[in-house]
């Protein structure tokens, strides 16, 4: 499957919150740019706690949504523009559930892999002025996801981003984030260990799983 991205989106960490940083406002790259390790080139994370590294290097935010955001919220003027969640890649196509955890992306000379659901944090809802963002994307399994860069490459809006290898059979996003972060979805003992030891997602959530099956 292939789709065509319509932009690639970076930001630098900006006043946000009293003394609080952060880059979550993010804007379209004009022409090519380098997809790193690290991330995006011009892309920067304020909360380097929480955010950033090799398995965040790209964040990735269903457009798809946009559309019942925008209902839900009863219209909002981020969901007219880019980035409105603080995503890089911006593209129809994708969702949680039909995006396995492991899954392997073409986009121009980059090579992306997902490494892990995005875990839904306040700044949301402070970006768009509304509580009860957070519990409804919980809720609804509507998290989003990270890649890590397993070869990195110059890219550009209007490229084509081709799925060319698939991950870990039965573990689509919204399932894993389902069993490790949805209070109302009780992972079986065998369902954690199968979480553990998928080798294609990020050791952060990995742990999580076997502490839950330690506990």
């Amino acid at each position: 499957m292939s789709v065509t991205v319509q932009a690639i989106c970076t930001g630098l960490p900006q006043p946000f919150n009293g003394a609080e940083l952060s880059a979550i406002a993010k804007q379209p790259v004009d022409g090519p740019v380098m997809i790193r390790t690290f991330g995006i080139e011009g892309d920067m994370v304020a909360d380097t706690k929480h955010h950033g590294g090799p398995d965040m290097a790209v964040h990735h935010y269903p457009h798809d949504h946009y559309a019942d955001w925008d209902a839900w919220l009863g219209g909002h003027d981020l969901l007219a523009g880019p980035a409105a969640f603080g995503e890089n890649l911006m593209m129809d196509g994708f969702v949680e559930t039909g995006v396995l955890i492991g899954d392997r992306f073409r986009i121009g000379g980059a090579l992306l892999e997902v490494s892990q659901p995005r875990q839904p944090c306040w700044k949301i809802e402070h970006r768009f002025g509304r509580k009860g963002m957070v519990k409804r994307i919980v809720k609804q399994h509507i998290c989003g996801w990270y890649y890590r860069v397993l070869e990195e490459g110059e890219a550009q809006a209007g490229d084509t981003f081709e799925k060319v290898e698939n991950g870990h059979e039965g573990w689509s996003v919204a399932r894993l984030f389902a069993k490790l972060y949805d209070p109302a979805d009780n992972p079986s003992q065998t369902e954690l260990e199968e979480i553990a030891a998928l080798d294609r997602l990020c050791e952060l959530w990995r742990a999580k799983a076997r502490n839950a099956l330690e506990s």
